[in-house]
């Protein structure tokens, strides 16, 4: 078994959310097992009686009946709740008193404090300006907005009125918001007059003036004062101010208690292959799934203060902001992560005592790589790392417990923009170990597959969810069919979810992600995860990060690695043997590159991600059908016809 780095103590076990509940579930079911696999094993068992459980230990605000909670077995299809009727939102803004709801912070100084009862008049505001707009249940709301306060007031004030929110951050070009918000044809759009990052101010006016003739559906812009305390709107065209739109409010909203199923938001996915998937998620089925990971996986609790390194863009985003509904203070950080250095965020971790910190592993690899050592900041409230984006190495584990803390929780979490949420996260239970995720969430029936549909352990496969889960999602916009919905999750095993991700449980029930399916390399018919050569290259000093493809060969598949280094080195032939070498002791001699190459960058997505399949159509010629999802589309470029690929 992988080496146990952090165990937690009886002490903190047994003050835990996780055992609360067990507790409360075994009261009333003496059969509820107290180990927390077995647990696991009864939610999925018993996921009708589970997610009832939650629902009540959570103290979910609605109305109506809670039986039946599952109506039918087949995926998709199958119905949770379906007599419950509640507000998102109401649960969110259950506290109206002075505690403080958010603390936004960004790379520009600034910080702001925001109590719950002003939440609940900034949210009432908009709320009274959306109706006033004529919006109403089912039209959509759009935020082209930085992780603000206000984007949070938007999401709710929509919600509370039975619309449906759907943002992006402002960095994303003319064509990439049109792309999405193109589609669903909103009502309102709220944004912001500019953005900082790294240091340099972004005006985006002239950008949202375009966005907004090309959407006829627009009845009116809402823009928030960011660069300046009073930007000039008149180049956008029914412009309102963020101090016209919320003036006037009550000191609480009212709610519109929806079904269970009504839709809460619409999400994007990355879009590199195509017009990005408008995936709609239910109201329900994400408050449910995210209280059950804020409360039980992540020991979120009363005061707690939760911090997620995110845009708006990034599914991530919208988890953070359901903390809400633990009581819990976000604290919201607008800018680069590195700006003006890589420590500013583990100095604010300390400064704002996070008791949860959520980045990315690219994130941590990228401190690493740089030098930080955030112990030296204390960090003494710190319990909770969450870490997702993509696979959270072993190195990046062992660097965790060296440089930042010892007595921590570190919590590789994964899943994804299309059930809003994760499939497999942390247990506050459990021992952490090396380079493994806990284990799957409760209440799901989280299974790795081999290529035959047998389920595998210690084997890499494909992670599927085999029974029905609130969380799916309850459409993809404009398919009135559900074609498009079933080719995504159901093509591959008929009525069994596949999720796309290539994965193995361990020995000791942990899961380990190997990367993206799609992303596979497949060299003489041998399957391998890009993360395990990931892996091995990151430890190189030299190299800062590097992408990994299949290039079609001579009948087979090669692989080529392409590696961005620090500034100032060059590739070598013996900085290559080194790599090589690095990866041949490691891993296999499949793994091994044929070809390594120089790039001075490396293409990502809005939400940071790399973008192998991108990458592996450029260098076979093909295009690249969407590259307005890409945050750094020119980096495709250095892809192009090079000459150490034609031999």
């Amino acid at each position: 078994m992988n080496p146990i780095l952090f165990a937690p103590s009886p002490e903190r076990i047994a003050a835990s959310n996780w055992t609360a509940f067990r507790n409360a579930w075994a009261a009333r079911d003496p059969s509820v097992p107290e180990e927390p696999r077995a647990l696991w094993r009864h939610s999925v068992t018993y996921a009708p009686a589970f997610w009832q459980e939650l629902r009540s230990h959570a103290g979910v605000i609605d109305e109506g009946s809670p039986e039946p909670a599952l109506v039918g077995d087949a995926m998709p299809g199958a119905t949770w709740f379906p007599n419950l009727r509640l507000s998102f939102a109401e649960n969110l803004l259950r506290r109206s008193d002075d505690g403080v709801a958010l603390i936004a912070c960004g790379e520009r100084g600034s910080r702001r404090e925001v109590d719950f009862a002003e939440l609940n008049r900034m949210v009432a505001g908009l709320q009274a300006c959306l109706r006033r707009l004529g919006v109403g249940e089912g039209d959509r709301v759009a935020g082209l907005m930085p992780n603000i306060p206000e984007a949070i007031v938007g999401l709710l004030a929509a919600n509370s009125i039975g619309a449906v929110w759907s943002s992006c951050s402002p960095d994303f070009g003319r064509q990439g918001v049109l792309d999405r918000f193109g589609q669903i044809e909103p009502t309102v759009l709220l944004t912001v007059d500019g953005y900082s990052y790294g240091g340099k101010p972004f005006d985006i006016r002239t950008k949202v003036a375009e966005i907004a003739a090309a959407i006829p559906s627009l009845r009116a812009v809402v823009v928030v004062p960011y660069l300046e305390a009073s930007p000039d709107l008149s180049p956008v065209p029914n412009a309102l101010s963020w101090q016209e739109a919320v003036q006037g409010g009550e000191a609480k909203p009212s709610f519109v208690r929806l079904s269970f199923d009504h839709p809460l938001l619409v999400l994007y996915s990355s879009g590199t292959t195509g017009t990005p998937k408008a995936i709609v998620h239910g109201q329900g089925g994400t408050l449910l799934q995210h209280l059950k990971e804020h409360r039980l996986h992540g020991d979120l609790k009363d005061g707690d203060r939760l911090f997620y390194f995110t845009t708006t863009s990034w599914m991530m985003w919208n988890w953070l902001v359901s903390g809400l509904a633990c009581n819990a203070t976000l604290v919201l950080w607008e800018g680069s992560p590195f700006h003006p250095d890589p420590a500013v965020l583990w100095r604010l971790a300390e400064a704002e005592g996070f008791t949860q910190f959520g980045t990315s592993a690219k994130y941590i690899d990228a401190c690493k790589k740089a030098g930080v050592r955030p112990a030296e900041f204390g960090l003494a409230k710190l319990r909770t790392l969450f870490s997702t984006g993509s696979p959270l190495v072993p190195e990046s584990f062992a660097w965790i417990y060296e440089a930042v803390k010892q007595e921590l929780q570190v919590a590789s979490i994964s899943g994804g923009t299309d059930i809003v949420s994760c499939f497999v996260l942390g247990y506050p239970t459990l021992p952490v170990r090396m380079g493994e995720i806990q284990g799957p969430g409760l209440g799901l029936a989280v299974d790795v597959w081999n290529d035959d549909g047998q389920p595998v352990c210690e084997e890499k496969g494909e992670l599927v969810c085999t029974r029905p889960f609130p969380c799916m999602p309850v459409s993809f916009w404009n398919d009135p069919d559900g074609s498009r919905y079933r080719a995504a999750y159901f093509e591959r095993f008929p009525g069994v979810w596949h999720h796309g991700d290539y994965a193995e449980i361990t020995e000791s029930g942990g899961i380990v992600i190997h990367g993206r399916s799609d992303a596979v390399l497949n060299p003489g018919g041998v399957r391998i995860g890009t993360a395990e050569i990931y892996r091995q290259v990151e430890q190189v000093e030299e190299v800062l990060e590097a992408i990994c493809v299949g290039q079609d060969w001579e009948g087979d598949v090669r692989v080529v690695l392409f590696v961005k280094l620090r500034p100032g080195l060059e590739l070598d032939d013996g900085l290559r043997e080194r790599i090589r070498r690095q990866v041949r002791a490691n891993t296999t001699p499949r793994h091994v590159p044929a070809r390594i190459v120089q790039v001075a960058d490396i293409p990502r997505t809005m939400s940071g991600k790399i973008t192998e399949i991108a990458v592996r159509d450029v260098i076979h010629g093909r295009p690249v059908k969407n590259t307005e999802a890409l945050a750094n589309p020119q980096a495709l470029d250095l892809f192009r016809d090079l000459e150490d690929l034609r031999h």
